[in-house]
């Protein structure tokens, strides 16, 4: 091996480092290259500056010479590339860059490097807050989840011509209406008060954080068109109500997470009131309306910027003064006002539509309202390098995220499941792990689905065929029970992975209880209240009782054992070696048996209660087909 990012011996430390901190790079090309001088090379993401750093030779370690050196932090931030360089005596030079595959090996190249990254964050950066990362985040969207003991408001007071069903088990509405258009009008009636009536149910499964999509006064059953941000949906409830659960859900030891859109408003909204239901003077009314700078009008009323120009979505500038008061900074702002009245933290829809200054701010309101606030982006690729609009971000720098929803594990575990390589989710996690903060890691939203996706059972279950079918096709089709009985092994094995792993295990309500569904809105049924699958939902409240129970899937590192074919094998040990679990996922189709040394003591499987003791500190675990096994 000549250069590894992942290996101690060759970097150190691991991982993302606080600027000011120094970081050890060990080069070890062989002899026979016939190299005389190394170079680290070094490309500075913010400040386009470019430096080479002489690497010491420090001997040769077997058919090896060995380069060493130091890079100094101070100063820096963001990621920054690097490569490495080295030459001849007869002038030829060439290259040791990073092709992407396990543990950060290196290639060599006689032209055109790929770098390395190393994530330097501000000094004083500040931790995630302690309470998010270690426990279950249970997502629930609102009018789906449970229809409470609760007087209905009167539909006509409320923006958007609803449709309530009378049916909890109806399909949503998903034909165009006349226009053409989908209107996504029809609700079911989920409200606080079915929340607060299933907060027991909540905390069976292990759940600590509510992730709620938005609760906020709109026209349509999403939400995501807010048309008040002062004011909860009154379908759902009200303020009261929301404080009510907020204190009854701290009780029983879950905090609640608010989904912030402040990207666009509503067309039907308090401050765009492009339908006129409301009183107030809105943008598309007048000129003068004290809202009319919020927007971006190219020919005023009828052509404005909206959110990939679906019109009813406008879209707002988070630039100017008067937003920022308004969503931010001012003592009674948007953010502030919801964390006083309960909630711990906001998750940000579309974070890469959102400046980086107006994170920034958005954070610093958060944490002086409650110091142990989250702030976590909807960001759907690696945050530590992202571009969005031809822009490097800054989220994960020190000053903008705490954490963000981690899609690049739920496309990774689903491919392993689905029949990929292990070692191919090994490495697109450890680089993950590498490129991240080391508490960011450990307080990513990990989920296997959300709103924003089909249902897991039938990604897991669905044929090309079915999902080639016509939207009303897609409708009507539920998977037959021998593909259903697979897709259930397969989340099994998946739930698994996610409830053992760094991170908050993030479940979508009523995956735990085996809702099925293609893209939306058919991913956004009413839960099976009555008709859910049993098996799985234990399943489930085993998984989490178990990351409750254990430090170790808490807090403890990740180390890798096996990675290969089918068989995923990590331990997760905290920094103190106190704790430790063996969590041991077979997918393939033959009988494995597991080795893992260390073991002092008897562990137990979590699903079958077995007990396993080690033999002279090694455990030997045989692991069925399709089978998953947590030890701790």
């Amino acid at each position: 091996m000549i250069y590894a990012s992942r290996l101690e011996g060759y970097k150190k430390p691991f991982g993302a480092v606080k600027a000011g901190e120094k970081v050890a790079f060990t080069l070890t090309p062989p002899r026979s290259a016939g190299w005389w001088r190394a170079f680290l090379c070094v490309k500075y993401e913010f400040g386009d500056m470019y430096s080479e750093h002489n690497m010491d030779w420090n001997g040769l370690h077997g058919d090896s010479d060995v380069y060493h050196t130091e890079l100094d932090t101070t100063g820096l931030l963001g990621p920054v590339w690097y490569w490495f360089r080295c030459e001849r005596t007869d002038g030829v030079e060439g290259f040791y860059d990073n092709p992407g595959i396990a543990d950060g090996e290196c290639a060599y190249v006689t032209e055109n490097p790929r770098a390395f990254q190393l994530t330097v964050t501000l000094p004083d950066y500040t931790p995630v807050p302690e309470w998010f990362g270690r426990g279950l985040t249970y997502h629930i969207f609102p009018d789906r989840f449970c229809k409470g003991k609760a007087k209905t408001p009167d539909l006509q007071s409320m923006p958007g011509e609803r449709i309530l069903h009378e049916d909890w088990y109806d399909c949503p509405i998903f034909r165009p209406d006349e226009k053409g258009e989908v209107r996504n009008r029809d609700f079911f009636g989920g409200n606080i008060a079915g929340v607060r009536e299933k907060l027991p149910y909540i905390q069976s499964l292990g759940a600590k954080t509510i992730y709620f999509s938005p609760i906020f006064e709109a026209a349509s059953n999403h939400r995501y068109d807010t048309a008040c941000y002062s004011r909860v949906d009154p379908l759902f409830g009200t303020e009261k109500e929301f404080a009510a659960l907020c204190d009854e859900a701290a009780a029983l030891g879950i905090r609640i997470i608010l989904d912030g859109v402040f990207n666009h408003t509503g067309y039907n909204s308090v401050y765009f009131n492009g339908a006129g239901f409301y009183q107030t003077l809105g943008a598309y009314q007048s000129e003068d309306s004290p809202y009319y700078k919020w927007y971006n009008f190219q020919k005023w009323p009828d052509e404005y910027e909206s959110w990939w120009g679906i019109y009813t979505l406008p879209q707002v500038n988070e630039s100017h003064p008067d937003y920022i008061d308004y969503i931010v900074k001012n003592k009674d702002s948007v953010v502030r006002r919801w964390l006083r009245a309960g909630a711990s933290g906001w998750r940000l829809d579309v974070a890469d539509e959102l400046p980086d200054e107006f994170i920034k701010e958005l954070r610093n309101a958060a944490r002086g309202e409650k110091e142990d606030a989250v702030i976590i982006g909807e960001v759907w690729e690696d945050a530590s390098n992202k571009i969005a609009y031809s822009v490097r971000r800054r989220y994960l720098l020190g000053r903008e995220l705490d954490s963000v929803m981690n899609y690049p594990m739920r496309d990774s575990l689903i491919g392993y499941v689905m029949g990929g390589d292990a070692a191919q989710f090994k490495n697109a996690m450890e680089a993950l792990r590498e490129n991240y903060p080391r508490d960011i890691y450990h307080s990513l939203m990990n989920a296997l689905g959300t709103h924003d996706t089909p249902r897991i059972l039938t990604v897991l279950g669905a044929t090309p065929g079915e999902w080639a079918q016509t939207k009303e096709g897609r409708s009507e089709t539920i998977l037959p029970p021998e593909r259903r009985e697979l897709a259930v092994k397969r989340l099994k094995l998946a739930s698994a992975v996610l409830f053992t792993f760094p991170g908050s295990p993030t479940v979508f309500y009523g995956d735990e209880a085996g809702l099925e569904g293609f893209e939306d809105p058919f991913n956004r049924r009413g839960y099976p209240w009555g008709r859910e699958d049993k098996d799985l939902l234990k399943w489930y409240t085993l998984l989490g009782k178990a990351r409750n129970g254990s430090e170790a899937l808490q807090t403890g590192d990740i180390h890798y054992i096996r990675a290969e074919g089918g068989l995923l094998v990590y331990e997760r040990v905290t920094r103190d070696l106190k704790n430790r679990a063996l969590i041991c996922v077979n997918r393939g189709d033959t009988h494995v048996d597991v080795t893992a040394g260390g073991y002092k003591r008897t562990v137990t499987d979590v699903f079958s209660k077995e007990k396993i003791c080690p033999a002279d500190g090694v455990l030997t675990v045989p692991v069925e087909p399709m089978s998953v096994r947590v030890l701790i």
